[in-house]
């Protein structure tokens, strides 16, 4: 404690330093501790929270004055708590960190009913539709606050969405009577984070509130770029090494099929190809005999655990080339020989 501190809580009556110093060692138990509002919650409720919170987070409750005394005599910045420090509030510490504990806060959160003269939270709509109430003097209520209702069909209805109050006023007697009649509950009530210090940095509610999806989302997107950029720049890594060398497989293969490499590994692929391309050329041609005999009766064969429908599509790419002149394919025969001599003598 600071000679300052003590200064402040040697006059202090019995009670009140043994509730300062509970309260600092409240403070030095837990890695984050926060300043919560209670205003407006009923014993009974507030009770059921702290039993909630029990074995997360831990609430206490004393005089505003002492919680000051107490926050500026544990020193390490907590001190800049008690600019929160005002109205109906307590302390609320856990080991959790900041996010989780205002999570946590905002869940356990619960609609109530507003009374007259508290401050509306936000926006108080009644919304279009049937309110469900029989036709009489409601009527005119409704229209008092402001909202655009009429008698239809029976019973009161409201017409269009209707803003009856706006965030940060105040709510009148009326209003409230109303919101009441309509069962509406447009307040929450629980424990309002003020403000959170952990690891000697201050956090307020709105740079805790995090959209836990979109959060998800983004780093999901960053992750499945990261890994595209990996591939595409050929970076191996123990996530893209599989990806890698089933790409380079493929392209290896596709450069063999594409260069006719006789191989081991291409030789149904290539007979595949070849067969498709005689039927393909006698398909243009209009001779009933210019598919050799021996092919006549016997199905195309399917290499490389291809589909019969991709050999058929291999086939239409085919047949709508048209027939090159037969010498020019002999020279075309001479060109893959060559490559192929080559490529063969490249890949062993």
């Amino acid at each position: 404690m600071s000679a300052e501190a003590e200064r402040k809580t040697e006059n202090l009556p019995e009670w009140k330093e043994e509730e300062v110093g509970e309260l600092t060692d409240f403070i030095d138990k837990y890695e984050s501790v926060g300043v919560v509002s209670i205003a407006g919650i009923p014993s009974r409720q507030l009770q059921t929270m702290r039993r909630n919170l029990h074995g997360n987070a831990e609430l206490r409750v004393s005089r505003n004055t002492l919680l000051h005394r107490a926050l500026e005599a544990v020193d390490a910045g907590f001190e800049e708590l008690t600019d929160y420090i005002e109205g109906q509030v307590g302390l609320i510490g856990t080991n959790d960190n900041p996010f989780g504990l205002f999570k946590e806060l905002e869940a356990s959160k619960s609609p109530a009913p507003i009374s007259a003269g508290e401050v509306a939270p936000n926006d108080i709509v009644i919304p279009e539709g049937d309110t469900g109430v029989d036709p009489g003097p409601f009527v005119g209520e409704l229209q008092q606050v402001g909202a655009a209702a009429r008698i239809q069909d029976g019973s009161i209805h409201v017409t269009d969405d209707s803003v009856v109050a706006e965030e940060g006023e105040e709510v009148s007697a009326d209003l409230a009577n109303v919101l009441g009649e309509l069962g509406m509950e447009p307040k929450e009530v629980g424990l309002d984070l003020r403000a959170v210090f952990a690891d000697g940095v201050m956090f307020e509610p709105d740079e805790l509130e995090l959209d836990v999806e979109e959060y998800r989302t983004d780093v999901e997107t960053a992750v499945a770029r990261a890994r595209n950029l990996s591939v595409n720049a050929v970076f191996p890594t123990d996530r893209t090494a599989t990806t890698l060398l089933s790409k380079a497989t493929g392209e290896a293969k596709s450069l063999g099929l594409q260069a006719a490499v006789e191989s081991p590994d291409l030789a149904d692929d290539l007979v595949s190809k070849a067969d498709a391309q005689v039927r393909a050329l006698a398909a243009q041609i209009d001779d009933e005999d210019a598919l050799p005999e021996e092919l006549r009766d016997v199905e195309a064969p399917v290499a490389g655990g291809a589909t019969e429908e991709d050999a058929d599509d291999e086939s239409s790419d085919e047949e709508d080339t048209e027939a090159e002149p037969e010498d020019a394919d002999e020279d075309e025969d001479d060109d893959d020989d060559s490559a192929g001599e080559g490529l063969g003598e490249m890949f062993g």
